[in-house]
């Protein structure tokens, strides 16, 4: 493999998942292992990893998903894990919108975790599910399709038996109840997702919509506390992609998705910001994480001109799990042709990169996009020993550890 880009930040381990690229990562420890999920890029279904020893990552089993299907996300908390199953896209997805498609939810129990045991599933009588979040427990939170309404809505699934989940409660912005006769103010006003949960607030990123803050004490009647609109000019189409809450230090850190290639010469700079949330009815952008910049010497002179998507796209998630990083002093963050960064932002007025990772480009094409072949770093883990995953459009998976202070 071709020497990465990397500061502060060194390659541990590499498995190529039989040139199945992953997208979404979850992770589980039982019985003195560690394992960790995928979902698949180009192909429908979920991978299963030993990571115990992150040098020599062993591929367990692959679990087939349904086909003409996206199965992008996965989530994984005390013994049960959450597959997404989606319709979206078309041809330059790889899927063909005239055919079948699967949708909603699976439920699995991962008790022992190289062979999960699918117990239900979950429909949404819709488009299916995106961005979905699970702590374990009752709840599963999901980004999901429903008839009447235009784009994703929240809609919380009591998974109390998991054989059998049942709706528990939904909320939605009131532009987008079309069936009651509202009519959108701007286009892709929809919870990308996840609802990102603390204690009884959830966290919505919601595209064109901004961030919103609900109070979910009442499952059955979530209630609006706060929506920060955070404006079309910040950034691409897609708008809100992600909230992630420091709940100790009363911020969270917003981002966007960079959707266009080419970045800031084919849509506006894509934004990652730290938000004050110590008064939760308003929330106010305090600082901007610094874009990231190439090292002197590269063959471009900004990230711009390297091609593909260059700009934000997925932070790690702690979500409270026992075996995930929870520090609340960093923020790890894919930004697609950039690879990996790292933020300190101990300062929450001052954020600053202190580590990256970029992979090389990938020596051969797996899937559809991007146009150009070069590398699209598209999600990140953080365990609790250190170990940082990554995956990206062409790629398997790295396993990355720091090496700074």
């Amino acid at each position: 493999m071709p020497e990465p880009e990397a500061h502060n930040l060194r390659l541990v381990g590499y498995h190529d998942l039989e040139c199945r690229p992953a997208f979404k990562l979850a992770l589980q420890a039982v019985g003195g292992r560690w394992y960790l999920y995928t979902s698949q890029f180009w192909c429908p279904g979920w991978s299963i990893l030993d990571v115990t020893d992150p040098a020599k990552p062993e591929l367990v089993r692959f679990l087939q998903g349904p086909p003409n299907t996206w199965t992008l996300q996965v989530q994984v908390a005390h013994g049960t894990m959450i597959t997404s199953l989606e319709r979206i896209g078309g041809p330059e997805w790889g899927l063909d919108p005239a055919k079948p498609f699967e949708e909603g939810i699976y439920v699995w129990d991962v008790s022992d975790p190289r062979n999960p045991v699918r117990l239900s599933h979950f429909k949404t009588g819709h488009l299916g599910t995106h961005r979905n979040h699970y702590g374990g427990g009752r709840y599963v939170h999901l980004a999901a399709g429903a008839k009447g309404f235009e784009g994703l809505i929240y809609r919380i699934v009591d998974i109390a038996d998991p054989k059998h989940p049942v709706e528990a409660g939904r909320w939605w912005l009131p532009e987008q109840w079309a069936a009651g006769g509202a009519k959108a103010g701007r286009p892709r006003v929809f919870l990308h997702g996840p609802p990102y949960v603390e204690g009884d607030r959830a966290y919505l990123s919601y595209g064109a919509g901004g961030m919103v803050i609900l109070d979910i004490s009442d499952i059955a009647v979530p209630r609006l506390v706060s929506r920060l609109d955070l404006g079309p000019a910040l950034g691409s189409s897609l708008g809100c992609h992600s909230v992630i809450p420091y709940s100790r230090r009363r911020i969270a850190v917003v981002n966007d998705e960079a959707i266009a290639e080419g970045g800031s010469t084919a849509e506006p700079l894509n934004y990652a910001a730290i938000v004050d949330i110590a008064d939760e009815t308003k929330p106010r952008v305090i600082s901007w994480l610094p874009a990231p910049t190439p090292p002197p010497g590269s063959p471009y002179k900004n990230f711009c001109e390297k091609g593909g998507r260059f700009g934000p796209h997925n932070q790690h998630h702690p979500q409270r799990h026992p075996d995930l990083e929870a520090r609340d002093d960093r923020v790890y963050l894919t930004y697609f042709n950039a690879g990996l960064r790292v933020y300190d932002i101990a300062d929450p007025y001052a954020p600053r990169e202190i580590g990256h990772f970029v992979p090389p480009d990938p020596p051969e094409r797996l899937g559809l996009l991007p146009k150009k072949l070069v590398t699209q770093t598209e999600d990140v883990l953080v365990d609790r020993r250190g170990y940082i995953y990554i995956t990206d459009k062409n790629w398997g998976v790295h396993i990355l550890e720091w090496t700074g202070n």
